[in-house]
C-alpha cells in the first residue's frame, strides 16, 4: 500500500508536539537539532526517545559521541527551534548562549524549560528514522514559580500552550 506523503504530513501535523534541541558534543565541538518526535519511554530505567532521520548529519556526529541532551524549548525560543532545524546553517550555536551537561558535557542551551543529559542506549531502524533511546543520567526542569511555557508545533506553525 502507498500513501500520499503530503497527506501524510498533513494529518500527522493534526498531532501537536512539543518542540527540543537535541544536543551533542564531539571532540569538543557542539551539535544540535531540532526535534519534535521526542517521547517518555520507561520510568524503570529513566529512557526518553527521539526519531531522527537516518540522513541526519547530525545525528550520525551525535550517535558517533554517545551521548546526547534534550532540551525543552519555552514559547519565545522559535528562532532556535528554526535555526536548529535548517541544515543550511553551519554552526546552530553562533550567538547561542549554553553550557555543557554536568555528566555527558552535551549542550544545555540558556533558557531551555528542561533538560535530559542521555547517554544512548539503543537505536533502533525505523523506516527513513532512527528510533533513539537514552537513558537519563542528569536532568533538570525550571522552577515552577518562573511559570515555564512550552513551544509547541501544530499544522506546520509554531504556538504556545493556553490552560483552560
Amino acid at each position: 500500500m502507498s500513501i500520499d506523503p503530503m497527506k501524510y504530513r498533513q494529518v500527522l501535523g493534526h498531532f501537536p508536539t512539543g518542540v527540543t534541541v537535541v544536543t551533542g558534543a564531539l571532540d569538543g565541538t557542539p551539535i544540535g537539532f531540532t526535534i519534535g518526535s521526542f517521547t517518555s519511554v520507561s520510568l524503570d530505567p529513566p529512557l526518553v526517545g527521539f526519531l531522527p532521520m537516518v540522513s541526519s548529519d547530525r545525528w550520525q556526529r551525535i550517535r558517533e559521541a554517545g551521548a546526547f541532551c534534550v532540551n525543552v524549548l519555552a514559547r519565545e525560543h522559535d528562532d532556535l527551534c528554526w535555526r536548529f532545524s535548517k541544515t543550511s546553517i553551519d554552526d546552530p550555536f553562533e550567538g547561542v548562549g549554553w553550557s555543557p551537561s554536568p555528566v555527558t558535557g552535551s549542550p544545555i542551551l540558556d533558557g531551555a524549560i528542561a533538560w535530559m543529559d542521555c547517554t544512548i542506549d539503543q537505536v533502533v531502524d525505523a523506516g527513513d528514522h532512527h528510533f533513539v533511546m537514552g537513558l537519563i543520567v542528569d536532568f533538570e526542569h525550571a522552577h515552577p514559580d518562573s511559570d515555564p511555557q512550552p513551544l509547541l508545533f501544530f499544522r506546520g506553525q509554531l504556538g504556545e500552550f493556553s490552560a483552560h
